[in-house]
């Protein structure tokens, strides 16, 4: 009888086992997953800073690395490869992405049209070797 019990006991758990896994499992939605969201943020003002800062250039080998290093961190994390994509080219979250960095940029005295705010803000970020300064360079 109590061996009977033990295997049906270890029957459920083990039909249960998976449910808990996967549960375990569960992955953070993607507009939430903070460091994909903050790396992408980082792009976008690297580039606003790049188009308005005329004494600031890109580092095109370095932004690519990074958005490589972006995407196998999402794949590592459980994403799929069409989930991130899709994601990436969603204008909603293009849209709520560049008005998060929107907000970063008046945050740190960025003003629309003043190319020297765009400026210091890259200077600023590119001395504390940040991810938007790592993929900036000053001429």
């Amino acid at each position: 009888m109590m061996k009977t019990r033990n295997m049906v006991l270890g029957a459920i758990l083990a039909g249960l086992l998976p449910v808990f896994f996967a549960a375990a499992q569960a992955q953070t939605p993607l507009p939430q997953e903070k460091h994909i969201n903050m790396s992408l943020m980082a792009g976008v003002i690297g580039d606003e800073i790049r188009k308005n800062c005329p004494t600031i250039s890109p580092r095109y080998l370095v932004v690519w690395q990074k958005l490589e290093a972006l995407k196998s961190y999402a794949i590592k994390k459980g994403y799929k490869r069409d989930e991130v994509k899709k994601f990436l080219k969603d204008p909603v979250q293009k849209a709520r992405v560049k008005k998060m960095a929107a907000e970063y940029m008046a945050a740190h005295g960025v003003k629309p049209g003043d190319p020297e705010s765009y400026c210091r803000l890259g200077e600023e970020e590119i001395a504390r070797k940040s991810l938007i300064g790592q993929m900036l360079r000053a001429r």
